[in-house]
């Protein structure tokens, strides 16, 4: 029997079989894939782009031919030739299954736009920029004395400013005669100055005295999401932040797989670098344009980014990071100008400094966290979880700080959830349940309104409600198991179990309805058993990777807990604290940093002395490599349990009272939990 192609979406991870022929549009549709259309397929509204991937896929299980697809058709011909086409790109409604295919939806094909929520938090940042502006008047140039106009506002520079040894590059160079006359010998520079001391460089040139500003990028390139900030380089004022999706997800929605893709497709670095470059381009530029700041005004970037990250945006083979000893190709802090990462979206002479990585699998993004909450000055123990697709961990004060990471994977992102999705308008982000009547209320991504409140459908209307995020999965197992459909193993008890007939057979196990939309055409949004795993392995790698530095520092308890990254934000501590994916610790003692790898790579963009301190806090940081350490797989097994099965939560339980139910097969009532022998 011949079996029907397979086709997966990313990033939401849908999967289904379909025969050949199908239109990708058609195969989104039925999968519930949030793939825009407008004009009912006819080929002209091309609201429906994908970017088909090709080559072996491990994580899922399939090797995709060049011929998965259709060939280009002429409909996709006629819109390629009138608006344009980007390289790889096809129309959903024209492409049609042919063999097994990975699809990516990308974000501007999505009906509901991510909400990026990597936003800046407010911080007091001692301003020391690298790159500041300088007016100086410098000597017209003499036939009794013949030097070029390069070397006499080097002089000038000396003269006014005490700035020695000026260079400049070439596009810069060729600027700076029309800007001397049109000025009447007078211009305002941009210099660069280097942390470490080396040579000031000349960024830019203006005739006279220039007005228009200074800026700078401050990007955390994450696996899922890429966020920037836009920073006023005098001030330090954020002037726009915007964010993008990652679009290496099409390759491997975790850092392994990425890894992986590399090792099985020869040159499929090449493409990822590539793709994150392009897409760096595109959030530089819609930034600048919100900002209505002219793109040669930014002149400089700061990157943080994991290991993985920091190696393809470089463009370096990342396959030794895949397997022991993980070998860095550099872990020192790297400045180089934006031109050779192909950021033509910044000035021509724009610079970038990434900062250092801590080790292997512990990157910059971990260097800006350390940057950005100061774990190495507290007199507390302070443990700090930025909580990602791959999660970074800090724990210390100021006698010492450790650090690791810990592969939570993409679930706390919404993925690999039944009905899970991106953060995005018409998403619910919070649910509670009453314990006694098992009722839920929800609130959806888009309106400050419960669902049992009133004007709810009509604040929802516009948005409709299409999924779960990270967010809200989280609360919704938490709530699970305090109302006791939970039991603390993580089945979902039945019906009769239970008492409320929300609680649903699906196969030899149960799901909760948390809300039913199929009467309008909607959407049902349950969890089910394999949304429950999906978490649990997802906050056992985290407590683990915890656990572990703990045992290494030689403690059982930590003073406070800082919950960090776009994801941190938004997720409550009481919420965390049951589910078992942090430590126990007074809740007023659990915070949100919001992102603080952001917040750090801010930092660095304006000020120079942040680099200097930075680099000397990473080398003194301690790396646990959780990939290599025993204990790390006990302690993983042991926080399947929700909260855990052996280590004790007592704050947690002033606060909360967790219904001791079991709902394993042999139970007959359900009502207690089953002895082991």
């Amino acid at each position: 029997m011949t079996t029907d192609p397979l086709v997966i979406f990313t990033p939401s991870g849908k999967r289904g079989r379909f025969p050949a022929g199908t239109p990708v549009l058609t195969a989104a549709r039925q999968l519930g894939v949030d793939l825009d259309s407008v004009c009912g397929g006819r080929g002209i509204c091309s609201k429906c782009q994908v970017t088909p991937s090709y080559g072996e896929f491990p994580k899922h299980g399939v090797t995709v031919e060049k011929d998965a697809l259709n060939e280009f058709n002429a409909v996709e011909q006629r819109y390629d030739d009138k608006r344009g086409l980007k390289p790889g790109r096809r129309l959903g409604c024209q492409a049609t299954v042919q063999g097994d295919i990975v699809i990516d939806v990308p974000a501007e094909s999505q009906v509901h736009k991510q909400v990026v929520r990597k936003a800046a938090t407010a911080r007091a940042i001692t301003m020391d920029p690298a790159t500041r502006l300088f007016l100086v008047d410098v000597e017209e140039p003499d036939m009794h004395e013949p030097t070029g106009d390069f070397e006499r506002l080097k002089t000038a520079l000396k003269a006014q400013w005490n700035i020695e040894g000026l260079t400049a590059p070439l596009p810069v160079l060729s600027r700076l005669q029309p800007a001397l006359r049109k000025g009447d010998w007078q211009v305002t520079v941009a210099v660069h100055h280097d942390h470490t001391g080396s040579a000031p460089r000349l960024i830019d040139v203006w005739p006279g005295y220039y007005e228009g500003g200074l800026y700078g990028l401050a990007i955390d390139l994450g696996s899922t999401t890429i966020a920037a900030h836009l920073c006023d380089l005098v001030t330090g004022e954020v002037k726009a932040s915007s964010g993008i999706m990652n679009p290496q997800i099409r390759f491997g929605e975790d850092l392994m797989s990425r890894v992986s893709y590399v090792m099985m497709n020869p040159g499929g670095d090449v493409e990822m670098t590539g793709a994150v470059r392009d897409a760096l381009n595109e959030l530089a530029k819609s930034i600048a344009e919100e900002a209505e700041i002219d793109p040669r005004a930014v002149v400089e970037a700061t990157f943080v980014c994991n290991p993985v990250m920091h190696h393809l945006l470089l463009g370096i083979d990342p396959v030794e990071l895949g397997q022991a000893p993980f070998a860095l190709a550099t872990s020192s802090s790297v400045s180089l100008d934006a031109a050779e990462l192909d950021l033509s979206a910044l000035n021509a002479a724009a610079r970038v400094y990434i900062l250092p990585c801590i080790a292997g699998h512990v990157g910059a993004d971990a260097a800006a966290v350390a940057l950005s909450e100061e774990p190495q000055k507290s007199d507390d123990l302070m443990l700090v979880v930025d909580v990602g697709t791959n999660a970074e961990i800090l724990l210390g004060n100021k006698d010492r700080v450790l650090a690791c990471s810990s592969p939570t994977g993409p679930a706390f992102e919404g993925a690999q959830i039944s009905s899970g999705q991106r953060a995005a308008p018409g998403a619910i982000e919070r649910v509670e349940i009453d314990p006694a009547t098992k009722e839920p209320r929800f609130r959806v991504i888009g309106s400050d309104l419960w669902s049992d409140e009133d004007g709810f459908d009509a604040a929802t209307a516009t948005t409709g409600i299409t999924g779960i995020c990270g967010s809200g999965i989280i609360e919704a197992v938490a709530e699970m198991r305090m109302a006791g459909l939970l039991d603390p193993s993580g089945l979902i008890g039945s019906a009769e179990q239970t008492g409320t007939p929300r609680c649903e057979p699906e196969g030899r196990t149960h799901s909760y309805l948390i809300f039913d939309g199929s009467a309008d055409g909607g959407p049902r949004i349950t969890v089910t058993q394999g949304d429950i795993r999906a978490i649990q392995l997802a906050k056992s790698a985290l407590y683990a990777g915890a656990r572990l530095l703990m045992d290494q520092m030689g403690v059982d308890t930590v003073d406070r807990v800082v919950l960090a990254g776009a994801f941190g934000a938004h997720i409550s501590p009481k919420h965390a604290m049951v589910l078992g994916m942090i430590p126990d610790a007074p809740l007023d003692k659990v915070t949100s940093a919001g992102n603080a790898a952001g917040t750090g790579a801010r930092i660095a963009l304006c000020s120079l002395a942040a680099r200097s301190e930075i680099e000397t806090v990473v080398g003194n940081i301690h790396k646990v490599e959780t990939a290599v350490e025993p204990k790390f797989q006990e302690h993983f097994v042991n926080a399947n349990a929700i909260p855990h099965a052996t280590d004790p939560f007592p704050e947690l339980a002033q606060v909360v009272s967790l219904p001791a139910v079991g709902f394993n097969t042999g139970d007959a009532g359900g009502g207690r939990r089953r002895r082991r022998r």
